[in-house]
């Protein structure tokens, strides 16, 4: 619903018009991923574990940190920083998608190595920064997965010996099978996380909710217990034509002045943000209407995501795995008994996906890009005319399936910017 503000007839309206003016300016920027990790299973000197950073604005979201991810962010340049790392989104409890977290914790939260049998100084202000972070004075590091997430970061930090500088939150996302586990002893600078069941279509819906991103998710089917996330955009304020409001805002000239607006064109910049004025002459300046945000789907590992259809629809942007493929013609190491038949079926019995079961559900639920992630390790990630030819025979299947030339085969360190459907 579109804010409605009245030029109040008082001197005060100056500084109301400013502050919100402020708040009106948080305009959504550009929205960004950068693939750190794209391998399946075992990393490769191409391709590492599995890893990518959305980056928006001022700071970074991540999903899944592999073995090896802090490493891939020093060297991936493009604003990718580790002090920027927000929030950190996990796919599943395989080690090739979660081994790199506490390394990563340590030193986004400028983390060292514990005293052993004595009394550690550096713990004595645990408590107070534990006190800044729950009341906000301090943010903490937010933390999104499925059951055992905690237990494995609790464990890991405690028999480690590491200390933190910040404080980290949990929230577990559970199925409804899962059974209660005992989690070990919270670390010092471990804020309390809640426990979240899905809504009774068998989705999270809404579980993470910013003032420019929410973030819902739903159950792929894997080999284990897996997760796939949907960040959606809030919807930003519509194109606007100055010159439908400029003649209203200059036959209000005077009687705005009086109210402390010496430049009446000053207030398109609220229009613009979706706030409706009504001019003191009783004309009401209706802002154009707001643009769809964008809308990303990251699926972890899966050879299902049927499950969360609903939440995918639409997509801007849909990255799938596409882990095995079968390119009798491109891949020498092709074995001459395989079949597109017998890949997709080796393929789905050990949990995963080939690239057209990724174009098929990229055509089911709309997607208007298709992104194909998490390769078998003998797939490169380099340029040269092998690992091109075959990356090129992968996105070929996928279109098929897809029915649209906008497939991308990911490979480690590329950048995808996510523009909106009218630019």
């Amino acid at each position: 619903m579109n804010k409605l503000i009245k030029v109040p007839k008082t001197s005060h309206f100056s500084s109301v018009f400013n502050r919100k003016y402020a708040l009106a300016g948080m305009v959504n920027g550009p929205l960004a991923i950068t693939f750190l990790g794209t391998a399946s299973a075992v990393p490769s000197h191409t391709r590492n574990h599995s890893s990518l950073v959305l980056k928006y604005d001022a700071g970074s979201w991540m999903f899944d940190c592999g073995e090896g991810t802090q490493k891939q962010m020093q060297r991936a340049g493009d604003g990718v920083r580790m002090g920027q790392v927000k929030r950190i989104f996990i796919t599943h409890m395989h080690g090739d998608h979660v081994f790199g977290i506490v390394p990563l914790m340590a030193s986004v939260l400028c983390g060292a190595g514990g005293t052993v049998g004595a009394s550690d100084p550096r713990l004595d202000s645990a408590a107070d920064k534990r006190a800044r972070a729950e009341t906000g004075e301090d943010e903490a590091l937010e933390i999104y997965g499925p059951l055992g997430l905690r237990e494995y970061i609790r464990r890991a930090l405690r028999l480690t010996y590491t200390n933190l500088g910040g404080a980290y939150r949990v929230t577990e996302l559970h199925f409804p099978t899962d059974q209660p586990q005992p989690e070990g002893r919270p670390h010092p600078l471990e804020l309390s996380g809640k426990n979240i069941l899905p809504h009774g279509d068998g989705l999270w819906r809404d579980f993470c909710v910013t003032p420019n991103l929410i973030v819902s998710a739903g159950p792929i089917l894997h080999s284990a217990p897996c997760i796939g996330f949907v960040v959606q955009e809030t919807n930003v304020p519509g194109k606007m034509n100055p010159a439908l409001y400029a003649p209203h805002l200059k036959r209000n000239k005077e009687a705005l002045a009086a109210e402390g607006i010496a430049n009446p064109m000053k207030l398109l910049a609220s229009i613009q943000q979706g706030i409706e004025i009504t001019l003191p002459d009783g004309t009401r300046l209706t802002p154009p209407a707001p643009r769809v945000g964008r809308k990303i789907a990251i699926l972890g590992d899966t050879y299902d995501p049927s499950p969360m259809t609903a939440l995918c629809e639409d997509a801007d942007l849909l990255i799938h795995e596409a882990t095995n493929a079968h390119l009798p013609d491109i891949d020498r190491a092709t074995k001459t008994t395989d079949t597109f038949e017998s890949v997709q079926e080796r393929t789905i019995c050990h949990g995963h996906s080939t690239p057209q079961m990724a174009g098929a559900f990229a055509r089911r639920v709309g997607a208007k890009r298709l992104c194909l992630n998490h390769f078998s390790s003998r797939y490169k990630g380099d340029e040269s005319e092998e690992a091109m030819s075959i990356m090129e025979g992968i996105r070929a299947l996928a279109i098929k399936e897809f029915g649209s030339d906008d497939v991308t085969c990911a490979r480690d360190f590329m950048r995808i910017e996510v523009k909106r459907q009218d630019e």
